[in-house]
């Protein structure tokens, strides 16, 4: 199939954006001069202006404030062959039908994907082994793109994010003689959580000579982790609400390492090449092996079981039982 411009379709977390722009350099592997335009929500604008593979971001909290008509011209002038709907919306299906998209490819177990795309593929990620990437991958079946069935290791080949240069104050707090580790204990509701106790505990642990220790989230979090602010001093330097993301994009990637549950920023110090240290359940679809972060210097902590005793319930047994000594351990060996 020849392509010159096409659309990739991902409006929400930025975890899953992440996840998905190995999608464009894959596409740029197989054709060197395509247009890539992402449709995107607004506050993953700025991950997605770090991805190289990436020629044009649409804003669709923008777009979807326009009158229709206006919509279905905007979607005109992309002047697409081709839309991928890896986040499936009705609305962006619907108007990218009316701009006339020659292919739409969307997933077949959406049933307005029967009335809105040209190209259907049948596949399930409730009950997959795969990682959410390869699955993603699997929307290119309509391309017969030989990565199609790709290793996970081939598949995060195909992601990259070059961190933006900007002068941070916040860069003259790291120190070069110290382990600059960032905490970023919440995830908004977006994955199991280790608890802000155990972060506690993990800082007591770490020798204060040899790690330099960032408190970072959202303003509306550092309300949540009161403890962890009981412990700011010299070593511990509370930034939450501080940075902007593409200013925490550039702050993970000055840093040493980071440490979160299955969250964005965790994906986006993978992706940059910190070290990634993620908290995980062994809970389908919430493990590892489904959204374990893209890196080559990550290291997961899970426990090796499959579980489902704490499906229903916040409070996970399962990452309870990563302890702090743990974790203190291997940042250790990373010194």
């Amino acid at each position: 199939m020849a392509l010159q411009r096409i659309v990739l379709s991902r409006t929400d977390s930025i975890g899953d954006v992440i996840l998905t722009l190995p999608m464009a350099g894959a596409l740029r592997q197989r054709y060197p001069d395509l247009y890539i335009i992402f449709l995107g929500a607004t506050y993953t604008r700025p991950i997605v202006e770090c991805c190289p593979y990436v020629n044009e971001f649409a804003d669709w909290s923008i777009i979807s404030k326009k009158t229709d008509t206006e919509k279905i011209n905007t979607f005109k002038k992309f002047q697409a062959d081709a839309i991928i709907h890896v986040f499936p919306q009705r609305e962006i299906a619907r108007l990218a039908k009316k701009a006339e998209i020659p292919v739409r490819v969307g997933t077949s177990h959406r049933a307005f994907h029967w009335r809105y795309c040209n190209r259907r593929v049948n596949f399930s990620r409730k009950n997959s082994d795969l990682h959410e990437a390869q699955l993603n991958f699997q929307l290119f079946r309509p391309f017969r793109m030989s990565i199609l069935n790709a290793d996970l290791q081939e598949v995060r080949k195909c992601l990259s994010l070059i961190p933006p240069k900007l002068e941070l104050e916040a860069l003259h707090l790291l120190r070069p003689d110290k382990f600059n580790l960032i905490i970023h204990p919440k995830s908004k509701g977006s994955a199991r959580e280790w608890g802000i106790d155990n972060f506690g505990k993990l800082i007591d642990l770490l020798p204060a000579e040899k790690f330099r220790i960032f408190l970072c989230g959202t303003s509306s979090e550092e309300a949540l982790i009161g403890d962890l602010l009981s412990k700011v001093s010299d070593n511990v330097i509370n930034l939450c609400g501080k940075l902007s993301l593409s200013e925490y994009i550039a702050f993970i990637a000055a840093a040493d390492g980071l440490i979160a549950a299955s969250t964005g920023p965790l994906h986006i110090a993978a992706a940059v090449g910190s070290h990634a240290i993620g908290l995980y359940p062994p809970i389908h679809p919430m493990h590892p092996g489904r959204w374990g972060a893209l890196g080559d210097h990550v290291k997961i902590f899970t426990q090796e079981k499959e579980c489902d005793d704490c499906r229903h319930t916040t409070d996970c047994a399962c990452m309870r039982a990563i302890r702090p000594e743990m974790v203190r351990d291997y940042l250790i060996t990373l010194l």
